[in-house]
């Protein structure tokens, strides 16, 4: 059995971590000692590395949550879970699109910024957040600096994890 201190040491985070996961039930002690200190067992240790390993795989407590029901789910099947895979991996390749175009756009507006000198009121990076914005959230006449297109800039707007 482990206390919550050697639980947090043996996976390499913390006890506030633990407590939240505890609080969003995706973790429960096994029980508690004479003093009234959480005890944790192997299954314990095993669930936060899960937890752990999907979080850096990008995936949402929710999600996280959403896969530890499914794992106990009868009739579930790996399909199940490759499915959730293939959505998770579908909104990565989606904010990674909208990171590089925004990238790209900083990197427009800073070439666009050629004289340092001037004053603050007339800096294009500034008149261009001042711009009116297109519906994709950038302002109009950003162009992509890549050669392949020369179309304005609509990336999607990120999704929320």
């Amino acid at each position: 059995m482990f206390t919550i201190g050697k639980l947090a040491d043996t996976t390499d985070t913390t006890a506030d971590t633990i407590r939240f996961y505890e609080r969003e039930g995706l973790l429960q002690p096994a029980g508690r000692n004479d003093s009234s200190y959480r005890l944790y067992d192997q299954d314990a240790v095993t669930r936060l590395r899960f937890i752990r390993h999907a979080q850096a795989c990008g995936f949402t407590l929710a999600e996280v949550r959403d896969l530890l029901t499914l794992r106990q789910r009868e009739g579930a099947c790996c399909g199940d879970v490759r499915a959730q895979a293939l959505e998770k991996q579908r909104q990565l390749k989606t904010q990674i699109k909208t990171l590089q175009t925004m990238s790209t756009t900083l990197e427009r507006l800073i070439v666009d910024c050629t004289d340092e000198a001037n004053p603050i009121s007339a800096c294009p990076i500034l008149a261009a957040f001042d711009a009116t914005l297109t519906t994709s959230g950038f302002p109009k006449g950003i162009q992509s600096t890549s050669r392949a297109r020369r179309k304005p800039i609509t990336p999607r707007k990120a999704q929320g994890t």
